[in-house]
């Protein structure tokens, strides 16, 4: 085994941490690589469309049994990865993207995407690395709000408000 499938990658919210995983079984290593390959479908997916994908839209491209996708997302959605919908079956938040529509839209050129909130919607630029025009408003008067990020740097006069602390998002992710 080489030192690369002795690795593992899992991303959080907001950081990504490697670990080196020695003398893995080839279930766990099975498992692990479902996840990365899931993982990269899923976030792949929502970068070129600005949609996450589903279940069978995953399995179908990563070559994996539906059982191995929807085992994956659960596994994902349980590390604070990405959130589910109802029911389990489709991706609603795989953060900074949202897989719907909101009222945080970041366009890129022709390209686009929405995020789940106003702190995600300055993290899209940042996880691509592109200059974007974010579409938001006040909360309170609906007034819209020009900002977005030029040359790595955020623009705007807005402020981010997080009724909630840090600690506490994933409580309850979606209204967070």
């Amino acid at each position: 085994m080489n030192e690369k499938d002795n690795r593992m990658y899992v991303s959080g919210a907001s950081t990504s941490r490697e670990w080196i995983i020695r003398n893995r079984s080839e279930t766990i290593g099975s498992i692990m690589d479902s996840l990365e390959i899931v993982r990269e479908a899923v976030f792949g997916a929502i970068v070129r469309t600005g949609r996450a994908p589903n279940a069978g839209s995953v399995a179908a491209k990563a070559g994996l049994s539906l059982d191995q996708v929807r085992s994956a997302l659960r596994a994902l959605a349980d590390a604070h990865v990405i959130a589910l919908g109802p029911g389990g079956e489709s991706i609603r938040i795989a953060p900074p993207f949202a897989a719907g529509k909101t009222r945080y839209r970041v366009r890129s050129g022709q390209r686009s995407w929405y995020a789940p909130c106003a702190w995600d919607a300055f993290g899209i630029p940042a996880a691509l690395h592109v200059d974007a025009e974010i579409d938001a408003c006040c909360a309170h008067s609906h007034e819209p709000i020009e900002c977005g990020v030029r040359g790595g740097t955020a623009y705007g006069k807005g402020v981010v408000h997080l009724l909630v602390p840090a600690a506490r998002f994933w409580d309850d992710i979606v209204y967070t």
